[in-house]
């Protein structure tokens, strides 16, 4: 598993690896049942804190991504593709109001923005 972490990132760096283990159990790149790396070999790979790493396994055990069974490991769970179809649309839903208010300020339609979005689907 390819995890690359940016310190000019906003967000920490838990979860910068907890998005990116969503996101390759979401693009089918982790498969359900799949081993990940422990605790102690990612926080080496990635020159990062074990307790960093503890931190991203614990949410995203908590949200349902993994199963972590003591002795054995941590595992891809079996993950249903249309929630997170659902939650993705929630997160782009509040990612969005905040575009169209800021946009608003400018005089900037969701017409105009939804011109953008083809413009940049046709490249």
């Amino acid at each position: 598993m390819f995890i690359a972490l940016s310190p000019s990132s906003p967000d920490p760096m838990y979860k910068q690896v907890t998005d990116q283990v969503k996101n390759a159990i979401a693009s089918g790149d982790l498969k359900p049942g799949e081993k990940l790396p422990s605790v102690r070999e990612l926080a080496e790979g990635l020159k990062i804190s074990a307790i960093t790493i503890k931190r991203a396994y614990f949410d995203l055990e908590n949200e349902g991504y993994i199963l972590t069974r003591a002795g054995l490991g941590s595992f891809v769970s079996e993950i249903d593709r249309e929630k997170l179809r659902q939650e993705k649309l929630a997160e782009y839903r509040a990612v969005l109001s905040g575009i169209l208010a800021t946009g608003a300020k400018f005089g900037i339609k969701a017409e105009d923005l939804i011109g953008l979005i083809r413009e940049i689907q046709e490249n």
